[in-house]
């Protein structure tokens, strides 16, 4: 049974890895700041959501679970929110392209 947690962390933390890279990629090449963090934040969102399931592979209980998934939701909210403001701060004309 370890082997497989083993393969389901691995897999979900390179594919993690890929959307966080791919996000990255998204931030440098696309041309204003609407389009960059549309791709930035769901990259990202994604990413961390498959490296905190590749981590809840390998907990050895339900309080480091909780954690993870509590983490999780919270760098949702706060990306979510500061992707909000960004934009609208955009689109007022108050931010640096």
């Amino acid at each position: 049974m370890n082997i497989v947690l083993d393969w389901i962390t691995i897999v979900a933390v390179t594919a993690g890895v890929f959307f966080f890279l791919a996000g990255t990629a998204g931030l440098l090449r696309f041309p204003d700041a609407v389009t960059r963090l549309h791709a930035l934040t769901k990259a990202d969102n994604l990413g961390l959501g498959l490296v905190a399931l590749g981590l809840i592979a390998q907990a050895h209980s339900a309080a480091v679970v909780f954690e993870l998934l509590v983490i999780w939701v919270l760098v949702v909210l706060s990306g979510s929110t500061a992707a909000q403001l960004i934009a609208r701060a955009q689109r007022r004309g108050d931010a640096q392209p």
